[in-house]
């Protein structure tokens, strides 16, 4: 975990929602809630009990202008991040905001562009580039154990919440992009994205989306919330061996399997495969250790606002794919503004953070 220096920021929590009350429990014990704000009674009197000495306000607004607080952690509906960051900022707090980073890309440029002129830390919330697994799958690529990258498929599918509004590519497929583009270590050049919606209208209840990356290396993203039972699964295919990381059953394991060349014919050679310890801490625990880490030093996170507005690039490209049939979408184009669009995924509806 990350370790911090100096004296200790204080640091408010703005909302206390389906995700926000997980943040303020696990940062209350790691380092401590300053304040909360939520405009909601229910949330106010869960966030109290979350964190008892921390001060409860209704409106954000009490919490970003009071001068003692030093950053804030912003885990609103989606629709709000780019206000309530952009006002944080220019009142010298440093800021976190969950994903989405913002609706647009456009919106997260500004924030990166204002937190760079003001001198403050902006962390968007990837949770899973703080996952120990994901790090040490991380080490074992640039360490090359696996050798050249082929390929990478990330299945995340459940039988959960089903939503009306919001798809399922916007749901779960930011996590994934941002793992495999961290994994990857290269920005991906080209989009294709289908999907259909069996539940209701114009909403995607399953997404496949498919990336190819500027160093040649494809990822794959299989995302579903009407599969009959939980995946979270991670699938590294190397030049020397390959890796495959089960985040249901918390298992990493590392596999001496490759395909060689006999006399011009490729031969599949099987190895066995071996686990790969991991630490047990949970990433939201680093993730938020991170951040104060981050406000204490003045350093710059690892998942910054310049991240944050590659992966809404990426999400947009793949949105306008899906509205095309598929059809290919080089990322070098100007991003489009797809908010009045027909089946948009966040029209109308919070894009709140869900794992």
């Amino acid at each position: 975990m990350d370790e911090w220096n100096g004296s200790s920021p204080r640091i408010g929590v703005l909302g206390c929602g389906g995700w926000g009350k997980n943040i303020i429990r696990t940062l209350n014990r790691v380092h401590g809630v300053a304040a909360i704000a939520d405009p909601s009674t229910a949330a106010r009197e869960l966030g109290s009990e979350l964190a008892p000495d921390a001060q409860v306000f209704e409106n954000p607004a009490e919490v970003i202008d009071d001068p003692s607080i030093d950053a804030v952690m912003i885990a609103t509906p989606a629709e709000t991040h780019f206000a309530l960051a952009e006002k944080a900022l220019l009142a010298g707090k440093d800021v976190f905001v969950e994903k989405p980073m913002t609706i647009e890309p456009g919106e997260s440029q500004k924030l990166t562009d204002l937190a760079k002129r003001e001198g403050r830390v902006l962390m968007v919330g990837h949770l899973l580039e703080y996952h120990p697994a994901i790090l040490k799958l991380k080490d074992l690529i640039e360490s090359g154990e696996l050798g050249e990258i082929r390929y990478v498929i990330s299945n995340r599918l459940n039988l959960g919440k089903i939503r009306t509004h919001e798809n399922a590519l916007w749901s779960f497929a930011p996590h994934d992009i941002a793992v495999l583009v961290r994994l990857i270590g290269a920005d991906p050049i080209q989009v294709v994205c289908t999907g259909g919606g069996y539940v209701s209208p114009n909403v995607a209840d399953v997404t496949v989306t498919q990336l190819l990356f500027s160093n040649g290396t494809r990822g794959h993203i299989f995302v579903s919330w009407l599969h009959p039972y939980k995946e979270q699964k991670l699938i590294v295919v190397g030049s020397k061996k390959m890796a495959s990381f089960d985040d249901v059953a918390r298992e990493l394991m590392l596999y001496d399997q490759r395909v060689d060349w006999n006399d011009g014919d490729p031969v599949a050679i099987k190895g066995e495969g071996t686990p790969v310890e991991f630490d047990s801490t949970s990433p939201l625990d680093l993730e938020c250790a991170h951040f104060v880490n981050a406000v204490t030093n003045g350093t710059s996170p690892r998942t910054t606002g310049a991240d944050g507005v590659k992966i809404l690039n990426i999400l947009h490209a793949a949105q306008r794919s899906m509205m095309l049939s598929g059809s290919p979408i080089n990322l070098d184009a100007t991003p489009i503004d797809e908010s009045s669009a027909e089946g948009h995924p966040i029209r109308n509806e919070s894009l709140a953070h869900s794992v």
